[in-house]
Order: structure tokens, then sequence, then C-alpha cells
């Protein structure tokens, strides 16, 4: 399992192999039973013994990420506020509900297949991709009502995403994965981040837009790197590759920690631009009445 998920694998055989998390493991022929090996770390694209209603669950899963794949770009490109801005977005935030959804009985049939590491992984992935979904929808439905946005499923998604970092940071070293130890950290964040504004956004006027911004992010993140980790090895089988493949998962979050934070920029001198208007024109006004 650690060659599964770590860098350089163990001897095996006499021989030593590398893996970039994607391969399976491969078997040879030797004293160990060959259940040992089934019960390694598999990786997400590894064929899996079929279930009732696996294969349409599957299709579920990869037509829903495609449709919120597109939606997210063609919603970037929209006027913000308007009609069509507002439809694709439904539409976006239903795909993404189809993606979470459909991606349990996935993780249920990896459990059945003897790989609850994988299926660990895969839970930790869709709590945080539901976080950010939830996060999405009830800052613009709860924008006049503070209150309700920072409610119970506030608080308890917020810890949640602690704990699930905490598990698979001590997941990620025992099984000596770099992938999981450094994806812990996005669990962890989230969560400490999220209980940290939740005494602070009352003293935001518009915190609705900037959770709103904060959360489209997050769920860009996990479109793309469903698409870059997964679907482009399938439609470019020569893209292959350690560097690239760690670059699929961890490249959308620095790109993501870059948008996030040249957005609150723009924002934050936004928000001062209207506090100051009000005085220049008062002073304006002093000045025309002496």
């Amino acid at each position: 399992m650690a060659a599964m998920l770590g860098g350089a694998g163990r001897d095996r055989n006499g021989t030593r192999v590398e893996s970039d998390f994607r391969q399976v493991d491969v078997v040879t022929a030797g004293p160990a039973p060959q259940q040992c090996a089934r019960r390694s770390w598999t990786p997400f694209t590894a064929e899996v013994a079929p279930m009732s209603g696996y294969s349409l669950f599957v299709a579920l899963h990869v037509g829903a990420g495609v449709i919120a794949l597109v939606a997210f770009w063609l919603n970037a490109a929209l006027r913000k506020g308007s009609r069509p801005h507002r439809l694709v977005g439904r539409t976006y935030l239903i795909a993404m509900a189809a993606v979470i959804v459909s991606g349990a009985p996935l993780l249920v049939q990896r459990v059945i297949d003897g790989h609850p590491a994988t299926a660990a992984f895969l839970g930790y992935l869709l709590l945080l991709t539901a976080t950010a979904t939830w996060l999405l929808w009830r800052a613009v439905r709860d924008r006049t009502a503070l209150h309700r946005y920072t409610g119970p499923v506030y608080g308890g998604l917020a810890i949640t995403n602690i704990a699930a970092g905490l598990g698979v940071l001590l997941l990620g070293l025992r099984v000596d994965a770099p992938l999981l130890i450094g994806f812990s950290a996005v669990g962890l964040v989230t969560g400490i981040d999220m209980l940290r504004k939740r005494a602070r956004l009352a003293a935001q006027p518009l915190w609705w837009r900037s959770e709103h911004t904060a959360a489209v992010i997050a769920c860009g993140v996990a479109t793309h790197i469903a698409f870059l980790s997964l679907g482009l090895p399938r439609l470019l089988p020569s893209v292959d590759g350690a560097a690239l493949h760690y670059l699929a998962w961890f490249g959308p979050l620095a790109v993501a920690v870059v948008a996030r934070v040249l957005i609150a920029r723009r924002q934050r001198r936004a928000m001062l631009t209207r506090t100051t208007r009000p005085a220049v024109v008062t002073t304006a006004a002093a000045d025309v009445a002496r």
C-alpha cells in the first residue's frame, strides 16, 4: 500500500518498483497469498468487480462531472447576478449534488472489494466537495439571515472537516502517502477557517458575496482535480507520470489560493470605495454651503 501512495516502492522479488498512485500494484508469483494483494490500495481508475447498478452510478458520476465542468466556465463568462448567470448556477449546483450522491456507491464498492484506505480517501474528497457545495448554495439563500447560514449545519461541517483532515493525515503517515498527507491540510484549513469566520462575518456587510465566491473557487478545485487526475488520463493516455499526477492534484489548489487572495483584495478595495464615497460627498456639500 505504501508503494501505491508514496513515491518509490519497496523491493519486491529483488526488483525496485516505482508507482504513481494510479498504477495497480503488480502481483508476482511468490509465497504471499493473492488475497493480501487484493487488499492493497487500488486507484479510482482501476477496474473493480461489477455490482448491480454500478455502471449506472459510474455513468451518472462522470456525466454530472462533465456538466459541472462546462457550467463552471460558462458561468464564469456570464455577468454576475444576471438571469443566465443564476440559471447556469443552478445547473452547476444540481450537477455537483449529483456528483456527490453518485460518488457514495463508488465508495461502498471500494469497501466491498476490500480497499478501505481508498474508500476513506474517496469519502474525504466527497466531504470536501459537499462542504463547498453547501456553502455555495446557502451563502446566497441565507444572505439576509447570517444566523441561519452559520447555524448547526455550518458548525457541524467545520468540525467534521477538521476531524476528517486529521484522520487522512494519520492514514497518510501510516502508509507513507504524500498525496494523503498533503490533502489532509485542505480539510484542516477549511474547518478551522469556518470556525474562525463564524464570529467575524457579522462585521462584513457583504459577507455572503465573499462566502459565495470562496465556495465557487473551492467547487472549481474539486471539478478540475476530478478532470485532470481521473478524466484526462482516459482521454489522453499518453499524459502520464508521477510529476503530472501530483500536479493534477495540487495544481488546482495552488491556483485557487492565488485566485482567492486576488479576489479578496479586489473586494476589500471595492468596500473601501463604498465607505469613503459618502464622506467625500458630504465634504463637498459642506464646501458648497459655506
